[in-house]
């Protein structure tokens, strides 16, 4: 009879309905607040992406829009200028400086967080000193060095320069997410035969992915909106980054700002893609180590 009763399906009651929050004019408040923000803050994008498509006629017409869509500016900017070539070579120098930090700060960071050496704090604090040094004071050392190298107008020397003033983030970042994985795990790895470099490589690493996802965003974008070094080491249009080509729209006397806003368009799309897809593994990163 006991058994009968257990197996016999239980009735389901009548579903209960969440209570509805009650209406807060706080609420409210918070929410106006936030889409407006986001209005002040999207408001000189839209601009830019209005004057882009904007007639060259009606460049200094009162009216946000304009009277018709130019979409040509697009093409024409393409056609007078070697913005091509200038994305390609921000491409280049942002892809490699961003592999070259990779390789170089996962080792050191690796090491740090994991080996009590002698100099440990001392090393971590040199690492921070230096992120504090501007990368303008040091132009002109910068562009005799290379001058006398022959390196001048070369995609390796932007690459190079934007990797040393990247690493020490990306070296202080990542010790701070890798000390804040267990070390046990990579002990139970290597109890089971594995050595350290693959304990850290398919233990260690994909635990850590965030914080090397941060880094790689960082030193990215950070290439890519660099501005002083590309326009001092580089001398030929066709050698010079994206940032420094659209630059060239900025005239001695005249402005062509279609045009300038045009290439502005190109330029942050690829920004805003690759952030798109690793947004959260960005958040993640910035906040490791603050919780244990």
């Amino acid at each position: 009879m006991a058994t009968a009763t257990a197996d016999r399906p239980k009735t389901q009651g009548p579903s209960v309905k969440p209570p509805k929050r009650p209406f807060r004019p706080r609420t409210l408040v918070i929410a106006v607040v936030a889409w407006g923000l986001a209005a002040l803050f999207l408001a000189p994008y839209l601009e830019m992406i209005v004057t882009a498509l904007r007639p060259k006629s009606e460049l200094r017409d009162r009216s946000y829009l304009p009277s018709s869509f130019e979409w040509s500016n697009f093409i024409e900017v393409w056609k007078q200028s070697e913005l091509g070539q200038n994305l390609q070579v921000t491409l280049l120098v942002a892809g490699g400086a961003t592999v070259l930090v990779l390789l170089v700060a996962l080792p050191a960071a690796y090491y740090t967080a994991r080996m009590k050496f002698r100099g440990r704090k001392f090393f971590l604090l040199l690492v921070l000193v230096t992120q504090m040094f501007q990368p303008t004071a040091l132009l002109i050392g910068l562009y005799r060095e290379f001058y006398q190298l022959g390196m001048l107008n070369s995609v390796w020397t932007l690459i190079i320069t934007n990797a040393a003033f990247n690493l020490a983030f990306a070296v202080w970042i990542l010790t701070a997410y890798i000390g804040s994985i267990p070390a046990e795990l990579e002990e139970a790895a290597m109890v089971d035969g594995t050595s350290r470099f693959g304990a850290m490589i398919r233990v260690t690493l994909p635990l850590a992915l965030p914080g090397v996802v941060t880094a790689l965003i960082f030193t990215f974008i950070t290439t890519w909106n660099e501005f002083a070094m590309g326009l001092t080491l580089t001398t030929d249009p066709a050698s010079q980054p994206l940032t420094v080509g659209i630059n060239n729209f900025i005239g001695a006397y005249t402005v062509e700002w279609n045009y300038l806003f045009a290439a502005s368009v190109v330029a942050i799309i690829p920004v805003i893609i690759l952030f798109a897809f690793i947004e959260r593994h960005v958040v993640s990163g910035l906040t490791a180590g603050s919780v244990k």
